[in-house]
């Protein structure tokens, strides 16, 4: 049942999931393709990463009933090798699209060691963690990329030319969890400020800057401005090269060439989602996935072994003043998925009316009692 805490209310995990899948198969998404899409954004909910969780359902529906992106999900091999594919998404569902695509990778890995997919016409997959995971989970490394809509100027630039363009790497381990590395490149996510704005909360100044260079508070104008070009998203490490953020956008051009240039698809600009004439038009995102099977280099409990006690060693290092706990990447996603479980997910007041929205609209049965 659900349980209140002020004005958050946390619903169970898979009620939503069981909603969400309902949701785009209300749409016309196959039901298998649909429970994918629905598991994805969970997962990242389970994981602690609201920005890309049930918070992005009503936007993926506003995307499919505005002709962007497919319910169908075509997922095309263009050109494959024994170790490499091209693969053309048109446009379909795009946890569907990462999903194949990973599995391809983890299948040529697991023959010949090494296994990398590029895909071109992608749509937005949900949290890159969730594929390099897949590796990992199947005794591999796995590194999943995506670029995106252009939000990060680079480094001396007063225009967006590069997107968040995450970075996902994850790596099994005899710690409990697998190692799991997944950031965008900018300071944060577009997901974070509109986690901001659904909770009507200021964004720290140092996360975005309007086109002279001024620091953004406000959430609901950052996303308009985003939109329009006049706000522009902090890479890692800042503005300017005093702080590094030379490297944030370093990081993001790398993930831009092997998201664009491998699959001969659409970059920056191109990113957009809008026609010369204004009308929307598929974000034509590009993803890359490679798959890395330890076997082929060295016995997987020794590569566990050594991965984890590279985590261990981290996680003892002495503290400094005021600290408790030193975390590895991915630990605290994985405290958080056990919590969640139990408690369920936090949805605000926004986030409910959104979701009632959806079902109201779609005229899904029940779930009144929750939202």
């Amino acid at each position: 049942m659900k349980a209140e805490e002020g004005e958050l209310t946390y619903l169970p995990a898979e009620i939503l999931k069981e909603f969400a899948a309902q949701a785009f198969a209300a749409l016309g998404t196959p039901p298998a393709d649909a429970t994918i899409c629905a598991g994805v954004l969970i997962a990242a909910d389970l994981r602690g990463i609201e920005s890309h969780g049930i918070g992005r359902l009503k936007t993926y529906c506003e995307r499919i009933q505005a002709g962007v992106q497919s319910v169908k999900t075509e997922v095309e091999i263009v050109k494959e090798t024994e170790t490499t594919a091209l693969v053309d998404g048109h446009h379909g569902m795009g946890a569907v699209i990462a999903t194949r695509s990973m599995r391809l990778a983890m299948e040529k890995a697991r023959r010949l060691g090494l296994g990398a997919v590029a895909v071109r016409n992608g749509t937005h997959f949900g949290i890159a963690g969730y594929y390099a995971l897949m590796a990992a989970r199947e005794g591999m490394m796995g590194l999943a990329l995506t670029n995106a809509r252009p939000t990060i100027p680079p480094t001396f630039g007063a225009e967006p030319k590069l997107g968040t363009n995450p970075i996902a790497f994850s790596a099994p381990s005899d710690a409990g969890f697998p190692f799991c590395f997944d950031a965008a490149t900018s300071t944060v996510s577009r997901g974070k400020i509109e986690v901001h704005d659904r909770a009507r909360k200021s964004t720290p100044e140092g996360w975005v800057i309007d086109t002279e260079g001024q620091p953004l508070t406000d959430p609901g104008r950052i996303l308009r401005d985003l939109v329009s070009g006049e706000a522009m998203m902090l890479p890692i490490g800042g503005a300017g090269e005093t702080t590094g953020g030379y490297k944030g956008y370093g990081l993001a051009a790398m993930v831009e060439i092997l998201c664009a240039s491998l699959g001969a698809g659409a970059f920056m600009k191109d990113l957009l989602g809008s026609a010369p004439d204004g009308s929307r038009r598929p974000y034509m995102l590009g993803h890359f996935f490679l798959a890395i099977d330890i076997e082929h280099f060295v016995p997987l409990e020794v590569s566990k072994q050594i991965t984890g006690q590279i985590m261990r060693d981290l996680q003892s290092t002495r503290k400094a003043p005021g600290q408790e706990r030193i975390y590895v990447a991915g630990e605290k996603e994985h405290e958080m998925q056990e919590l969640v479980r139990e408690r369920g997910i936090p949805v605000n007041r926004n986030l409910r009316r959104d979701l009632r929205d959806v079902r109201d609209e779609l005229t899904i049965d029940g779930y009144k009692a929750y939202f």
